[in-house]
Order: structure tokens, then sequence, then C-alpha cells
């Protein structure tokens, strides 16, 4: 019994050591970055686009009303902070849309009324998003708004159909071209739903009224809730109501109008889905490089003058001239190997080891000595460590430093140098745990690169 106990405590330790390990393991990632955070970020307006739809609550309004059947409109919003907190947001908005009404009553046949509208409104506002009790960060984030607006609207009729027959409704609900109570026969009519008459302009050329102005305030009151997509981007669902001051939308109004209305002002839904991009801030976060972060590096030391895409640190030949083919090393190719470079040789072709003179062409060693013994000035060191080098069977000064022995392995390529590539590689296996250095020795490493 007591073996049986034993193997089960086994098997359950060995289940759980891939646990065990993994949580051994070292997150190199940060040991080469830090994310830290930006403590002040500057936060630059938030542009956002919405579609919706439009109901009208006033006089003439249709008898079924819902929150997304009505009339589309659309919207566009710029937003912003207003305060050092970050409290309360600004909008600033421009809607564009219809509204649009169609009353029946069947028992006073001159409340059969229709009216549409085009609609435009111009506000701003003031937004509340619940902070600092419901963070930026969180997932759904409640808001209620409050602002002003300016609207702007013209009314129109649909009171004659396509051939300009007047409707004339009547009790039983149908439209004829003749009053009901006329005689003769009548003939049945049918909306055409089409607009035509501007309904001010009727309202002053037969009962000499209409004298109101078609530009008006609002304030408009928004609830709803913004749901979080990324640092940069969310969706909100929202419901704005706009209470007008004024009564003369669908051109029905307690006073001023041949249809007298009930006391009041008219107002309107605008149901709406939006969509918010944060475009131009500045990022919340920021990636620190750790690695080699408490070095100060010499700008100087990753210039490149000349142009040939070789470091001056590297480059050998650093006044080349700009567009000359170089080798790695930053020289100008030399194909000839005559010590005058292609771009300067006249005869790129010089067998080897030929005496040449300054333009490259081949010439005698006495035609070089004469010219040697001719000049007046001395002879410029590289032209001396040229001609030493031909005459001394390839002499050249090793004045390189040596690569430690703990180090030789890192040259790669067996040159006697330690490059930058090879450099970087060095510090990867470390990191992998591929090579057996310490902190110190990578220093080290580190070091000898920069004294080459």
């Amino acid at each position: 019994m007591h073996r049986v106990r034993s193997y089960r405590v086994i098997l359950i330790f060995l289940s759980l050591l891939p646990f065990l390990a993994r949580g051994q393991e070292i997150n190199y990632d940060s040991l080469l970055q830090r994310i830290d955070t930006v403590e002040n970020p500057v936060y630059k307006p938030v542009i956002s686009f919405s579609y919706g739809v439009l109901d009208y609550f006033g006089d003439v309004q249709n008898s079924f009303l819902s929150p997304v059947i009505g009339n589309n409109a659309m919207a566009v919003n710029l937003a912003t902070y207003v305060d050092r907190q970050h409290y309360f947001v600004g909008n600033f908005n421009f809607l564009l849309g219809n509204l649009s009404g169609n009353a029946y009553d069947h028992s006073d046949v001159s409340r059969n009324l229709n009216f549409r509208t085009s609609l435009t409104s111009i506000g701003a506002n003031v937004e509340y998003r619940f902070a600092p009790f419901i963070k930026k960060e969180a997932l759904v984030r409640p808001y209620l708004s409050l602002g002003a607006s300016i609207l702007n609207f013209n009314a129109k009729g649909d009171l004659t159909d396509g051939n300009g027959q007047t409707y004339y409704y009547w009790q039983d609900g149908s439209i004829r071209d003749t009053p009901e109570s006329s005689p003769g026969d009548a003939q049945f009519l049918y909306r055409d739903y089409t607009y035509e008459t501007d309904l001010r302009d009727r309202e002053q050329e037969e009962f000499g009224l209409g004298d109101y102005s078609q530009t008006a305030l609002a304030v408009p009151l928004t609830l709803g809730a913004h749901f979080r997509i990324s640092d940069r981007a969310f969706f909100s669902l929202g419901v704005s109501y706009y209470y007008a001051l004024t009564d003369m939308l669908d051109n029905v109004a307690y006073e001023g109008t041949s249809i007298q209305g009930s006391k009041g002002n008219d107002s309107f839904f605008y149901s709406h889905l939006s969509l918010h991009f944060d475009l131009f801030s500045d990022p919340t976060t920021r990636t620190v490089d750790l690695l080699y972060a408490d070095v100060e590096f010499d700008e100087l030391l990753f210039d490149d003058e000349d142009g040939d895409f070789v470091l001056d640190i590297a480059d050998r030949c650093p006044a080349t001239p700009y567009g000359i083919e170089v080798d790695s090393t930053g020289c100008p190719l030399d194909m000839d190997l005559d010590g005058v470079p292609d771009y300067l040789d006249d005869e790129p072709y010089s067998e080897l080891d030929a005496w040449v003179d300054e333009h490259g062409v081949t010439i005698t060693e006495e035609e070089f000595d004469e010219a040697m013994s001719r000049r007046d000035n001395a002879m410029p060191r590289d032209e001396v460590e040229e001609y030493m080098s031909i005459i001394s069977g390839e002499y050249r000064p090793n004045t390189e430093v040596s690569i430690p022995e703990k180090f030789q392995a890192f040259d790669a390529d067996g040159n006697g140098e330690l490059s930058l590539e090879e450099l970087m590689q060095a510090i990867d296996q470390y990191f992998d745990l591929q090579q057996d250095l310490d902190v110190d020795e990578i220093r080290q490493l580190n070091d000898f690169f920069f004294s080459q």
C-alpha cells in the first residue's frame, strides 16, 4: 500500500516538472528592452464618423416611432480634452440628414398632414466619461454630453400628385381629387411621396403667414457607451435628443401658421453608431533598448562622410569621390592591382607587378627611377609605402592589434579583425546560452572591438 502511494507521488511530481521548468525560464526580451509609460503625452483631436437615423417629435409626427427606423443621417465629430485631468471632452460636430412626419386622422380630415425637411446642424458639446471612476483602458465606458447647436431646415410638403392634382382626404381613409363634400364622382389619387411644395412660401402666398426663420438653436443631450477596440480606436452607440428652440420644423405651430398645433417646441432623436480614430496623439508608452544603454557612442563612429556605404570607422579610404565603386574596406576598386584606382587608371589592365606612372600606364623601372629623381618635393608617404611594398615583396608593416586568444573563435572569416557583425553574433550567442562567457568577458570583447 505504501509502495502504491510512493508511485503516485512520483507520478504527480513528474507531471509538474514541465510547469516548474517553465517557471524558471528567463525572459530575455525584458533584459534587452524596457517599456516605459509616457507621463505627459500630447493628446490631439480624435476624429469620428457616425451613421444613424432621425426620428421627429412634434405636431406632424409618424404614428410609429423606433430608434432603428427613421430618416438616415450622418455626422462628423472632432474631440479633444478640455481639462488637465482629462475628465471632460469637448466635441465639435456637423450633422446632415432629413426629418419627416406623416399624420393621419380619419375623424378630422384637415389633420392629415405631412412634411419633409433637410436638416443640418453645427454644434459643440462637453462630454463626461465618468473619469476617474472608470479608467480609460476599460472595455466599456458610458458617457453623457450636453451642448448647443445651430439648425437649418426647410419644410416641404407632398400636397399634389405628379399631375398637379391636389390631395383631398376622405373619412374612409381614401385620397380623392375633390373634397368629400363636393357632388359628383371623385377619382382616387395616390401619394407619390414627392415633397414638391415649399410650406413656408405657401403660408406666405395663401394666408399671409409663415414669417419665421428657418434657422434655430437647439440643445442636444446625448447618452451612450464607448467600446474599446485598441489604444487608437473605439466605437460607440448613443442616442442624442435635440430640443429645438422653435416650433416651426414641420410648419405647424401654436401661433403663426394656418394650421394650429399644440404648444411646445419641436424635437427629434438621433440614434447612431460611431467610429473614433486617434490618429495624431503621441504614444502613451515607449520602448527603450537596454543593450549598450550605458554606453555613450560617438556619433562620428557611425558617419559615412564620403557616402560610399562604408562607415568612417572602417573606411581605409575616407575621401573617396562620390559615386565611385569601392570594395569592402571603402577603397576604390583597382582591378589590375597597380596601385592606381580604376577611375584614375588610363591602362586598367596592366600586367601584374608592372611599373606604372601616376596614370596607371606601364613604364620601365629606369623611367620610374628617373621620374623620382626629377621630383622637387619629397615623395608622399602613401607612395613611399607603395614603393617599399613593391621592392620588398609585398612588405607591409604590421600595425594591427591582435585578437586575444580567448576571442579568436569569434573571428569567423579569419581576417585577424573583429567586425561589427562578428561582435553582434557573439553577443547573440551569449544571450542564447551558446557561449561560456560571463558579463565581464562580454565587456572586454566590446572594449577590444572599439580599440581596433
